[in-house]
């Protein structure tokens, strides 16, 4: 594995082929999640109370599929 600085602050991270893809994928997942909330000033408990919200409505629009 080689990691490197490279120009406009980023990170060049080379792998061997032999990495396994699955893994590899759960990892970018991770490190954009990272990028994406970087600058978030959320609290966990925004983030739940959202998902909560999301949650219900979800449900309460697809209920009928679920329970008869």
């Amino acid at each position: 594995m080689v990691i490197e600085r490279i120009e406009n602050n980023q990170i060049k991270i080379t792998l061997s082929s032999a990495v396994d893809s699955f893994g590899l994928q759960r990892l970018i997942d991770y490190v954009n999640y990272l990028e994406a909330t970087a600058k978030s000033k959320a609290t966990q408990a925004d983030v739940d109370k959202l998902a909560d919200e999301v949650n219900e409505s979800w449900w309460s629009k697809n209920r009928s599929r679920f329970v008869k």
